[in-house]
Formats: C-alpha cells, structure tokens, sequence
C-alpha cells in the first residue's frame, strides 16, 4: 500500500513538472513570436511588412508620412504666422535612450510651439539616417524629428532634413552622450538652447500626415523645413553608428493631400 501511494505521488509530480515545462515553452514561444514580429527597419519586418504584423495600427492607412515633396505641386500660401517657435536657453533635456530604432532625447517641460492657434510642448527629439522625407526626389543624410503633443493629445511634428557640411555645436551636444548600446539609456538634466536651429526665419512645408513608425497614427501635422540644417559629416556617421542601418520608413504615396510652402 505504501509502495502504490509513492508510485501515484511520483507520478502526480511527474505531471505536474512536465505541465509547467510545457506551459514554460509555450510562454517562452510565444515571448520569441512576439519579438519575432516585431516592427524593424529590415527583413520580414521592415516598413513593407508593417502593415501585415501591426495588426491594429494605421500604417496601412490613406494619409501616411513621410511623402516625397514636389516643390512645383505645392500650394504657396503666405501663412507663415501658423507656426511660432517658443524654445528657450533654460529647457532641460531628461534623458537619451537607444530605443533599438532611434537615438531619442526626451525632454521636460518648457520648450513648446504654436501652431494654428494651439500650443504644442516639445516631448522628445529623434533621428532618421538617410532622411524619410524628400524635396524634389532628393533624399538628404539625416532627418531630425521634434515631437510635439498639446494637452489634448494632437501632435505635432517638425521634420528637419540635416545636409554635410560645418560642424554643428548642437549636434557635437548631442552626441557628447554616444554610444549608447540598444535597451540603453542615460539620465541628463541639462539645459539646451534650440534656438540655435534657427527656424524663426526660414520657409516651411506643411501637410496632414501620420507617424512615421508604428502604430503610424494618423492625424499628425507635419511641419517640414525647407531649408536643411547643417552638420559635420564625422557628426552624421556617429549618429548612425548608434541606430539601425537605414532607418527610414519608405515613401508614401499623397493620395490627395495638399501641401504648403508656407512663407
């Protein structure tokens, strides 16, 4: 009788352990399918394949970003009192993170814009290598984005495509926090001046849009400069070598859409 309750309680163990193993595997693929089918910039997930693996996203809607932008197309409107920049030497950057698809820099309150009559507060700064939107064909070396939200969630996006030439002291700031390994990411709390960008008095495109990476949210204003800044290429490359190679999303087509040379 001993021996029977021994044999029926090894027996019960021996279900339990090997449920558990199997619940483990299973838990453990399907953490592998998740990663798997997660959104990139090459292979079976690049941009091409958004639309199949983000299943609840709009990357595959009407009015997506980035576009190429034909300068003869545009609809010039003397409007360029829609935007107002209101950045300051005394905003604070929080931190940098290598989130495995950018170097972004998040910020504190402060810095923000105003765009049709809204106010829109500058969140984070990200880059893109080679550009994501195009001027007459042309693909530029990088573009930065800044991403502003307003208190009631619209977003706001100002494109700045970046071309080889002087050093920029703003960049060599930026990059005075590389390397940074992908998953990693390093507090600041410093102040940056903006204003250096020197936007106040340039021209600038402007079109209703989407997010450029997943979940590709549409109702987004773009807001993109005509005229690119400049920076080293040294400064280029060594932003690249701290992001996915070629991290751009491919052209969308405009479906309709009019965009602007504001001036």
């Amino acid at each position: 009788m001993k021996t029977t309750a021994i044999l029926l309680f090894s027996y019960f163990l021996l279900t339990v352990l090997s449920c558990k193993q199997e619940k483990n595997s299973a838990q453990h693929y399907q953490q592998e399918n998740e990663q798997a089918n997660h959104w990139s910039y090459s292979g079976e997930t690049s941009p091409e394949h958004w639309i199949e693996i983000e299943k609840n996203s709009d990357c595959g809607g009407e009015y997506q970003s980035p576009i190429n932008i034909i300068h003869k197309d545009v609809d010039s409107v003397a409007s360029k009192n829609d935007l107002e920049i209101q950045y300051t030497p005394t905003t604070l950057i929080s931190k940098v993170e290598n989130n495995g698809h950018s170097i972004q820099f998040d910020f504190e309150a402060g810095d923000s814009i105003s765009y049709k009559n809204k106010t829109y507060f500058l969140k984070q700064i990200h880059f893109h290598e080679p550009s994501e939107h195009k001027i007459n064909g042309v693909t530029y070396p990088i573009e930065m984005h800044l991403v502003h939200v307003n208190k009631a969630g619209e977003i706001t996006v100002i494109g700045l495509l970046g071309e080889e030439g002087d050093e920029s002291q703003l960049f060599e700031f930026f990059e005075s926090f590389l390397p940074l390994e992908i998953g990693a990411r390093k507090d600041i709390h410093q102040k940056i001046d903006l204003s250096e960008l020197f936007l106040k008095d340039k021209h600038f495109y402007s079109y209703y849009g989407s997010l450029t990476t997943p979940p590709c949210s549409e109702h987004v204003n773009w807001v993109v400069f005509k005229e690119p800044i400049v920076l080293s290429v040294e400064e280029v490359l060594k932003l690249k070598n701290n992001m996915p190679i070629n991290n751009y999303r491919n052209e969308q087509p405009l479906n309709g859409r009019v965009v602007r040379l504001n001036y």
